[in-house]
């Protein structure tokens, strides 16, 4: 696993209080309690305080999963 990958994998664990085995393709929005739109938020600011990125407002929105996120974050420079 890559150092950003683990970094990435950190910021669902840490903000999202999970188990790194919850950490899937069918991790989404909504799909757990603690990620409703304050853990959204949070979740965000914490991927851009790790990257050192400032993610655009469509991008937060689009921001749905965790396979998502990889993606978005590529967007930005992060590579995994």
């Amino acid at each position: 696993m890559s150092e950003n990958r683990k970094k990435y994998d950190d910021a669902f664990i840490e903000v999202l209080e999970i188990e790194p085995e919850d950490l899937n393709e069918k991790l989404e929005y909504s799909s757990i309690e603690t990620w409703d739109s304050v853990g959204h938020m949070a979740l965000i600011a914490e991927l851009e305080d790790v990257f050192e990125v400032s993610l655009e407002m469509d991008d937060v929105i689009d921001f749905g999963s965790y396979h998502t996120g990889l993606k978005t974050m590529e967007k930005y420079g992060v590579a995994f």
